[in-house]
């Protein structure tokens, strides 16, 4: 790459960590199969998120003065960073893939400018997704409205029911 390039690809790079509500650091041991990768890439684009293998060096300039510095103490050996601006979700799929491939280790990370530690992110992927808490708002909604509705309709079925039984 010629450094007119590469100060291009930092700069994108930049602007995408920069403007992400979360960024975590993944140790990914050499280990891991071209086909498990693919998997890992394909759940990160379904939640929105992005999931860069960069080389340390780039990635140390790319996050230099900004509010992911803390996070560059994790950019030894074979790391790569996973970004979104989804932190359940992407705390979830890492969390995740995680759990099945023991390659994959959760180092820490960067959220709202906060440093977060591994033990925060298991948290954040125990919590309900965004599409979860949705549901349950609709159920709730969706309920009393059905109770308003049989309340309302009560009376009226109390006297048909007088009717009928006289009638």
């Amino acid at each position: 790459m010629k450094r007119q390039e590469k100060e291009s690809f930092v700069s994108r790079i930049r602007d995408d960590l920069v403007g992400s509500s979360i960024v975590l650091a993944v140790d990914r041991t050499s280990g891991i199969t071209v086909e498990e990768m693919t998997k890992l890439r394909k759940d990160m684009r379904a939640i929105e998120a992005n999931f860069k293998v960069l080389k340390n060096t780039l990635a140390r300039i790319a996050i230099k003065g900004s509010v992911l510095d803390p996070i560059g103490k994790y950019l030894v050996g074979s790391t790569a960073l996973a970004y979104s601006n989804n932190p359940v979700g992407l705390a979830k799929a890492i969390s995740e893939f995680a759990k099945t491939n023991e390659k994959l280790k959760i180092l820490g990370g960067i959220m709202d400018g906060k440093e977060i530690s591994y033990e925060v992110i298991k948290e954040l992927a125990s919590l309900p997704s965004v599409d979860e808490l949705r549901a349950k708002i609709i159920g709730l909604l969706t309920a009393a409205a059905l109770k308003i509705v049989r309340t309302i309709k009560e009376p009226s079925a109390r006297i048909a029911r007088v009717i009928a039984a006289k009638g």
